[in-house]
């Protein structure tokens, strides 16, 4: 396997039939840093989070007014109440009838217009490398769209937390992805009480519910974000970091958020909110300070040893197989703490680890990876989003979806399976038989330059037309592995 190809293939996206071959693969690498755009044209008519966000506001808003109609309804017709039981049946039914219509609208108008914004942003990049590396920290941020409020937030989080900090210091990327709508909402940080904050203090004066401290974020932030699991770090230290975080919220959306000002979806800290006191966690102390308190908490563990070497066995994980080269590990911790956390100087570090040359393919494309190398070696620049966002739905790797906060397995065995790669081979035919006509074994040799097998060259040549030739590339070894 060529180190074009390599480059090309397993650093980059795959290659389009109109891309120079690079004459100096880790050189090409390298002055793609420089090429990279965070707003490229592609990404121009995308919703921002604060136009989702205020949709959902407005939606929320709507809700709560049905929701007091109906209370005075019912204390308005006390005759009616005497005369029937209670039934909350039809009032439930119509919120959800309401809530299913919202988020259907959010999946055509938000959601599927930022799924396509993000393909066509992979399509038309001159920075594959680049753009492989914002959709790797999207997905070590993972947000699920399957929740009703980050139905159209979470590409957004992408969009402006990702995309305008890849090239940066990761501790900046951090606190813009945490400080996202889309992240504390779906986290449940909007919705966290110090339980003896001024807020948590009323409430428990009126004699309601206790005000909830809600450690998710927290939580995640130290097991996924940062420092990974069994890194030293206790429960008690996860509580008091969920304490130091009390008061960060969306503006519009979240708890305390409503009247404090600002735009829907911008980031707010709200004092009333907020756990007094200092806070100790992982044996070191802050003092109570509002939002800079958990600012602080985050700064350390971008800092620390422990997140070097989490990051640096992820990176390794995505560039040189499922299992990370220790050596590999190794470099990229060091060029992390040395260069304190600057992404490009780990980016660069990659590029020089011979682990991640080698010949034999050392990954298992996701179906994000397929599809998108499937695309560009058609020479696709425009996609239609719906049907981008059935296509990734079909596969098995919905865009933003992975369900859980630890995002999407970045190993074979997750994505290998023979009803996956049979869902592949459906799709290939698909793409093939809307492609115009091509020479597959030409194309062949263009996408993967002294890199082809005679094997994969064969079963081209003996396809019985253009189009099945087309298919079989689609789903050769060289195009499902990278």
């Amino acid at each position: 396997m060529s180190d074009a190809a390599i480059a090309m293939n397993r650093f980059g996206l795959g290659a389009r039939p109109d891309d120079a071959l690079p004459r100096q693969p880790r050189s090409w690498l390298i002055e793609q840093l420089s090429l990279y755009r965070p707003h490229p044209a592609a990404l121009a008519d995308a919703p921002s989070s604060r136009t989702v966000a205020a949709g959902l506001a407005d939606y929320q808003a709507q809700r709560r007014t049905m929701q007091q109609d109906r209370r005075r309804s019912d204390i308005d017709s006390p005759a009616m109440a005497d005369a029937a039981p209670i039934n909350p049946q039809p009032a439930a039914s119509e919120d959800m009838k309401a809530a299913r219509q919202f988020a259907r609208r959010q999946a055509r108008d938000d959601y599927g217009v930022l799924v396509g914004a993000r393909a066509m942003a992979a399509l038309t990049t001159p920075a594959p490398f680049v753009e492989r590396l914002v959709h790797f920290w999207a997905n070590h941020f993972a947000v699920s769209a399957d929740k009703l409020t980050v139905v159209g937030l979470a590409g957004t989080l992408e969009m402006e937390a990702i995309r305008p900090h890849v090239l940066g210091n990761f501790a900046d990327m951090l606190g813009a992805v945490e400080r996202h709508s889309a992240m504390l909402l779906y986290l449940d940080q909007a919705v966290s009480i110090g339980p003896d904050s001024p807020f948590g203090r009323r409430v428990a004066q009126r004699g309601k519910r206790k005000a909830g401290l809600n450690e998710n974020l927290a939580r995640e932030i130290l097991e996924l974000h940062t420092l990974g699991v069994r890194t030293g770090y206790t429960q008690t230290d996860v509580t008091e970091f969920a304490r130091a975080m009390t008061g960060w919220t969306v503006a519009g959306l979240g708890r305390g958020g409503n009247r404090a000002g600002g735009e829907p979806g911008d980031f707010l800290f709200a004092p009333a909110l907020h756990e007094p006191g200092a806070r100790t966690i992982m044996g070191r102390t802050y003092p109570d300070g509002g939002e800079a308190q958990a600012q602080a908490v985050l700064t350390d563990v971008a800092a620390s040893p422990a997140t070097a070497a989490h990051l640096a066995t992820k990176l390794a994980r995505h560039f040189a197989g499922d299992t990370p080269p220790p050596a590999m590990v190794a470099r990229l911790t060091a060029a992390y703490l040395s260069s304190g956390g600057d992404l490009p100087t780990v980016y660069r570090a990659i590029i020089a680890s011979p682990e991640a040359w080698v010949d034999t393919p050392v990954k298992f494309k996701t179906p994000w990876e397929w599809t998108i190398s499937s695309f560009r070696a058609l020479g696709m620049k425009q996609v239609q989003p719906q049907a981008v966002v059935g296509l990734f739905n079909q596969l098995g790797q919905p865009v933003w979806k992975p369900g859980q906060p630890v995002g999407y397995d970045d190993i074979a065995g997750s994505w290998a399976g023979p009803d996956a790669i049979m869902r592949r081979v459906e799709a290939a035919d698909r793409m093939a038989a809307r492609a115009p006509e091509t020479d597959a074994r030409a194309l062949g040799t263009q996408l993967f330059p002294a890199a082809l097998s005679p094997a994969t060259a064969q079963s081209v040549a003996r396809a019985e037309s253009p189009s099945q030739a087309l298919a079989l590339l689609l789903v050769s070894p060289e195009m499902m592995r990278r």
